[in-house]
């Protein structure tokens, strides 16, 4: 599979389409099983809370692959995605109220670079608060 994005059609500033991942409780124990990190601040609130954190907290990998998706689905060809890199500036709380969290993504193309590849800015929220910092990734397009 290969994007069908061209590199001639996409002009800096083209904003990539935005969306919103739920995350509760039950995703955190589900990516918890599928990635073998089960460190207790993503699932035990009293150990949250006695390490200083004001609730259980998404895993970090969690959101920066979230994020990734609207790279991954802008392009429709998850191997078109040759770089990608974040900082974790905030945790994304996860309370235990039958709601949990909202990590909204939106990015934009901020540079076309050589070999038809550009470079996508992501803005990764929870809560009001950035939680993904300098979120960048590389894409190869047609």
């Amino acid at each position: 599979m290969a994007t069908s994005i061209n590199y001639d059609e996409v002009e800096v500033g083209t904003a990539l389409p935005a969306q919103s991942f739920p995350v509760t409780r039950a995703t955190l124990v589900q990516y918890a099983g599928a990635s073998g990190d089960f460190n207790p601040i993503h699932w035990n609130e009293r150990f949250a809370r006695e390490v200083g954190l004001p609730d259980v907290i998404a895993h970090g990998m969690f959101t920066m692959a979230e994020a990734a998706r609207v790279v991954t689905d802008w392009l429709g060809d998850p191997g078109a995605l040759v770089e990608y890199g974040v900082r974790f500036t905030k945790p994304v709380v996860v309370p235990d109220d039958g709601t949990g969290a909202l990590v909204e993504v939106a990015g934009k193309v901020a540079a076309k670079l050589d070999g038809r590849r550009v470079r996508v800015d992501l803005v990764a929220t929870s809560a009001g608060q950035k939680v993904l910092g300098m979120s960048r990734a590389v894409v190869q397009l047609a």
